[in-house]
Parts: C-alpha cells; structure tokens; sequence
C-alpha cells in the first residue's frame, strides 16, 4: 500500500499525473471558498466545510509524510509549511473563533503549484515554448495571493479599512503597482513594513514578467557543445559556440 500511494505522490504514470492534477484543483478550490467566505458570517455552515477541507488536507499531509523517503528535507520545504498553516487553519473553528484569523492564511497551499510546472512543460506545448512568460506569472500570481493572505490575517482583526479579502486584494494591488490612492493604509510599524515588502518584491517580479513578455522570444534547447540554453527559435548555429544546432519546430502548413 506505501508503495502505491508513492507512486501516485511521485510515479509517472498516467494515474499518478491524474491524481497531482486533482489535487492542483482542490488546492484552487479552497483559495475559492476562502474568498467566497471573507464576505460572509462563518457560520455553522462554513465551519462544517472548514472541517471537511481539513480532513482532506490533513490525509493528503499524512500520506506525503509516510512515504517521504527524507523526512528531514520534507519539513524543510515551503509547501510542508503551508501545509501546516492551512490544517490549522480549516481546524481552528474546532478551538473556537481565536483562531480564525489564521484561515486566510490558507492561500499559502497555492505554493504547490510549483511542483506541477514540470509536468505541465511536458504535456502541453504551449508551456514549453513560454516557459519563462509562465513562471514569471506563476511567481506573481502566487506573490500577490500569498501577501494578501498576510494583509488580510494582520488587518482585518483592527482595521477598519480592511473587511474582507477584496479590500485586501486591492490594497495589495495598488502597493504593488506604487499608485498609492491613499483610501486604504496599514497603520503601525508591522503595516509599513508589509508594504514595504510589497512594493520592493512585487514591483520586481512585476518587471521580471514584463521583461520576458517583450524580450525576443527564445526556445529552450540546451547546445551539446557550450551548455548555452536559450536561442531563437529558428537558429541553426548556436550564437555562443556556433555548432549547428537541431531545434524543433512545428513545421509549416
């Protein structure tokens, strides 16, 4: 059974792709259901599905554990972390209200996403000709749901200019792009810090996402003679070491 269940954690078979697939789903549905639900009382009813996602969560936490070969290096890693945020997350409802600030902190799952940018490269062509467009969209998208998780966890419990996750989107939005309208601030030294954060990190992958989308475009197609990666993508000779190169196209139609 440990056997089984590290394949589908880590085998290359159709079901296991399936199965990591699944999970990628799961992870965006509770960053859903965690925006859905910043705009309403948590009742009985969100409790119970708070509940249930942490059930799912904790077993799929458990299953990554038991079959990890390195324990140690489990642990290490980010996606581990926010595993654990978010079982404590779902689960604080069980402690009482005290701990609800922390579901937001939830987003943190989306840093999973990752793992799957390998096998996205290898199934769809698309990822394989815009591999840096895509991660330089990857790393902001998750940059800007993750700081907003924050904001909207240190926030909303004492300002009132935060009441829910779209305040906290917005406010993240507008620090990012420095437009700075001025209707929503982050008092107090752990705010301005935050912002801080904000606008030097984002500001920065913003740029990095601006660089690949108008740079020339390049294909990734390592030279067998110096190493060098990147080339356009109808180059025959390597600009580096000019051996011949065998770059493949789709062909013309």
């Amino acid at each position: 059974m440990k056997d089984s269940i590290r394949a589908l954690y880590a085998g290359d078979s159709d079901e296991a792709h399936r199965f990591r697939y699944a999970l990628l789903v799961f992870d965006v549905v509770t960053i859903l259901f965690v925006i859905a639900t910043s705009f309403t009382h948590h009742g009985p009813v969100v409790e119970a599905i708070d509940v249930a996602f942490g059930v799912v969560i904790l077993a799929d936490f458990a299953a990554r554990v038991w079959v990890s070969t390195n324990r140690l290096h489990l642990f290490t890693r980010l996606t581990t972390l926010a595993d654990i945020i978010a079982l404590v997350s779902f689960l604080a409802p069980l402690a009482g209200e005290g701990l609800g600030f922390l579901r937001v902190m939830r987003t943190l799952r989306l840093l999973h996403t990752y793992q799957l940018s390998q096998r996205l490269k290898e199934d769809f062509p698309y990822f394989r000709r815009n591999e840096d467009v895509v991660k330089a969209t990857l790393n902001l998208f998750v940059f800007i749901f993750i700081m907003t998780g924050i904001i909207y966890a240190t926030q909303y419990p004492s300002n009132p200019q935060i009441r829910n996750y779209a305040d906290a989107l917005y406010f993240t939005i507008t620090a990012l792009t420095t437009t700075g309208f001025g209707d929503i601030t982050l008092p107090g030294t752990v705010g301005r810090l935050i912002s801080v954060v904000v606008m030097i990190a984002g500001v920065t992958l913003f740029l990095r996402l601006v660089q690949v989308l108008f740079r020339p475009n390049k294909v990734r197609q390592e030279c067998q003679t110096c190493g060098l990666v990147l080339h356009d993508a109808d180059a025959v000779h390597c600009k580096h070491c000019g051996a011949t190169m065998h770059i493949e196209t789709e062909g013309m139609t």
